[in-house]
């Protein structure tokens, strides 16, 4: 039995960090060797149009392939950019030229899959965002290293303050810096709302003055106040680019979701933007901050690595929750399951969708709370965690792609929302010109209620 041949006018390309190999057959006159510089990019794809190529394949090797891939798709050329793992030849030896030509067979077979890509707008939101997180992350490392030394000057900072970058921490940091070393005047930058009394900061705050330890603090500092600085930028630009984006569609939203108090944002979020109406905006109507769990940071993830778009690419919302590798992978031999492990491997959409489901299993009341509880009981909390973040992908593929609102079957109130139930309830009845003591709903009417009942009638309203 033969293969047919889907793509005719097929190359395959094996991507190098100093060279590419390009094949447009099996000939040993159909492979070339190229450089990485602009001008050999540009006489591949001038060999290959020469050669009437039409389609092209290539592995997604490190970061090597993106100045080529986007030469190609410049010049009219389909690319499929595929995985490594389905180019591999166990059955010839390994050299370059015999890895482009095999790659070239496969895709001329129509063998080979293609990777996800983002479009465009998504992936310059995407180098945003995830150069945003690696300065969070420096800045977290300079925090480790700042108390480190305060820990060996003898200041014990973290005992007495839950934060060391928070407003007291830091302006005790930036006093020690400037040469004060004297527990009293330190201890004077107490915040009020710090449990710890002035009295016990200063007496944590004795130094053994190392001039060592002095220099590599006041390095550390210097290094969080420049990180910092650096994710404000980041920030500005987020903002900038978002709104730019927004303006630029066809169709805006106009209408502004419903407010979201219940969903505090801490430190680390994106300051100097409302995430709530702007993914509202983004996302044409659809309003993810509604589902239990998905905090601002999550929002933020399915923005800048998959974008409305993105989410449409996937023809199912199991397609979409297997490329996640939240689905089970089923190894099913002889008729009997081998196993169903959730496939190893992970992404920074992935990483949210875990840490928006651990805090569902927090809540009380909701329907996704109730079905992690009943996972975790029975499987555990890991394997609930997976099967709560899958179900909440299928939420997030339904809502974008059907423009569906959540609508659980039982609607989740946090206490900030049962409080203004409360007043407004108060507001009526006093409307009404009723007494909330002549309704019997004060704890003083009741308890006086229960006082004047004798043995007797407490025994029949038992009864």
């Amino acid at each position: 039995m033969s293969m047919s041949v889907i793509n005719p006018n097929a190359a395959g390309i094996d991507i190098g960090s100093r060279s590419h190999f390009v094949a447009i057959g099996q000939g040993e006159k159909d492979v070339r060797e190229f450089g990485v510089y602009a001008e050999d990019l540009s006489a591949i794809v001038q060999w290959l149009i020469e050669n009437k190529i039409t389609t092209v394949a290539m592995e997604s090797t490190g970061t090597y392939w993106q100045n080529l891939f986007v030469e190609l798709i410049n010049a009219g050329l389909e690319v499929i950019l595929t995985n490594g793992k389905f180019t591999k030849n166990i059955n010839r030896k390994k050299t370059d030229v015999l890895d482009c030509q095999w790659i070239q067979k496969l895709h001329c077979l129509g063998l080979l899959p293609s990777s996800f890509l983002p479009d465009h707008t998504t992936e310059r939101l995407r180098t945003y965002c995830r150069h945003r997180d690696n300065m969070i992350g420096q800045r977290a490392n300079s925090i480790h290293k700042m108390s480190k030394f305060l820990k060996y000057l003898n200041f014990r900072l973290d005992v007495v303050v839950n934060d060391i970058a928070g407003q007291t921490g830091l302006k005790i940091i930036e006093d020690i810096c400037n040469g004060n070393l004297e527990g009293k005047s330190l201890a004077q930058h107490r915040h009020h709302n710090c449990r710890k009394s002035e009295e016990e900061i200063a007496k944590a705050l004795v130094s053994n003055k190392r001039e060592d330890y002095l220099f590599g603090l006041k390095q550390e500092f210097d290094r969080y106040k420049f990180y910092t600085s650096c994710i404000d930028e980041c920030d500005k630009e987020i903002s900038q680019f978002l709104e730019q984006t927004i303006r630029q569609k066809p169709d805006v939203v106009d209408d502004i979701p419903d407010p979201k108090p219940h969903k505090r944002q801490n430190k680390n979020d994106i300051k100097g933007i409302n995430l709530n109406i702007v993914s509202y905006q983004y996302f044409d109507g659809v309003d993810l901050l509604a589902i239990p769990g998905v905090s601002h940071s999550t929002i933020l993830s399915i923005m800048s690595e998959m974008g409305p778009e993105g989410v449409s690419k996937f023809p199912t919302a199991q397609h979409f929750a297997s490329w996640l590798r939240l689905a089970p992978n089923n190894k099913i031999s002889g008729g009997k399951t081998l196993s169903n492990r959730i496939p190893q491997g992970s992404n920074r959409l992935k990483i949210a969708l875990r840490n928006s489901a651990n805090a569902i299993g927090n809540l009380k009341d909701s329907d996704l709370a109730k079905f992690f509880r009943r996972l975790a009981f029975r499987k555990g909390r890991t394997a609930a965690i997976n099967a709560t973040a899958r179900k909440i992908a299928v939420i997030i593929w339904n809502m974008i792609t059907k423009k569906q609102p959540y609508l659980p079957k039982n609607n989740y109130l946090f206490l900030d929302q049962k409080r203004r139930i409360v007043s407004k309830m108060r507001k009526q009845i006093k409307n009404l010109g009723l007494n909330p003591n002549d309704l019997g709903f004060s704890r003083a009417n009741r308890d006086k209620i229960a006082a004047q009942m004798t043995p007797d009638n407490q025994s029949l309203s038992l009864r």
